[in-house]
């Protein structure tokens, strides 16, 4: 059934729940810059706080999906990377806890500014582990690192690896944007499909997540910088598109992004199974497969003589 989770009337009317994926949300980071925090509050944490109300009317499981959005900034700028040819790498000796090679991990300070889409999320967070000790209600947060596959509406402030295989297929312009505008930033990415494998585990054993909070994404080995998603983007679609490099670095962007999912892989054998090039390739396949319908949803238009 179609509601909003801004409106508890309509999610009353839904019947007795055994359990609850919370993945609802304004994702962008760049939501709420302009002064207009209502909608982006009012969906991250009036919205969650709704659905906890709903988990709690049945007991139901919680399966919260957050985001490594909840990691301060500032920290993460100052972080001490290495530069090799196509990425920044994360070097072994860091100043702050909670950083190695392999990622950030939940032990990762959380003092400081996050974007206003990251502390909604974590404001969630903290009501999740409220909930659970006034209530008893079971819960598990996953912190999700950049997640990404077929059907994802890709746009320049989220979903950054869609938008850069879009642009690729339609052969519109692109940008390298901060941190010297060479494209060496890096996200982990985590396929779609590899997430549901993780929540339907969650869901099949409430007893064995309830109370965890877990990082859940690609790690250092399903990773990307810009760049190196450039050259998988050309290479599949078979089309060059200008990027233009700006220097300057967006307020709230980091250079490195990796989970750790160290807790998670001690806890369960789960582990993402599908590559960072076979994410780009469903990517890939899916956009070729629905073009005229994809084009019209995001208003994108295809250069002037058709695509080569």
């Amino acid at each position: 059934m179609r509601g909003d989770v801004r409106e508890p009337e309509e999610l009353a009317r839904l019947p007795r729940l055994d359990a609850m994926v919370e993945c609802s949300a304004e994702p962008s980071v760049m939501s709420g810059v302009d002064g207009d925090t209502s909608y982006l509050v009012h969906t991250n944490l009036t919205g969650a706080y709704n659905c906890l109300e709903l988990a709690r009317r049945d007991g139901a499981f919680f399966v919260f999906l957050s985001t490594s959005r909840v990691y301060p900034v500032a920290p993460q700028v100052e972080l001490t990377l290495e530069e090799a040819e196509t990425r920044f790498e994360l070097a072994a000796e860091q100043a702050v806890p909670g950083v190695t090679p392999a990622g950030i991990s939940e032990d990762f300070p959380l003092t400081g500014a996050r974007t206003l889409y990251g502390t909604t999320k974590l404001a969630a967070e903290l009501l999740i582990e409220e909930y659970r000790a006034a209530f008893g209600l079971p819960a598990v947060i996953d912190r999700c690192g950049v997640i990404a596959g077929p059907w994802q509406m890709g746009k320049v402030d989220q979903g950054v690896f869609t938008h850069w295989m879009l642009a690729h297929h339609f052969r519109n312009p692109l940008k390298y944007i901060g941190f010297g505008g060479a494209g060496k930033q890096v996200r982990d990415l985590l396929h779609v499909d590899d997430l549901v494998d993780l929540v339907e585990r969650q869901l099949l054993a409430p007893e064995r997540w309830d109370g965890r909070t877990l990082n859940a994404g690609g790690g250092r080995e399903c990773s990307l910088s810009l760049r190196e998603t450039t050259e998988i983007c050309r290479r599949l679609t078979g089309n060059e598109v200008a990027i233009e490099p700006v220097a300057e670095t967006r307020e709230g962007d980091v250079p490195v992004y990796l989970s750790d999912c160290a807790r998670l892989f001690e806890l369960d054998d789960w582990r993402p199974r599908r590559s960072a090039e076979q994410v780009l390739t469903d990517i890939h396949e899916w956009i070729e497969s629905d073009e005229s319908r994809i084009a019209a949803a995001l208003d994108i238009k295809a250069p002037a003589g058709g695509r080569e």
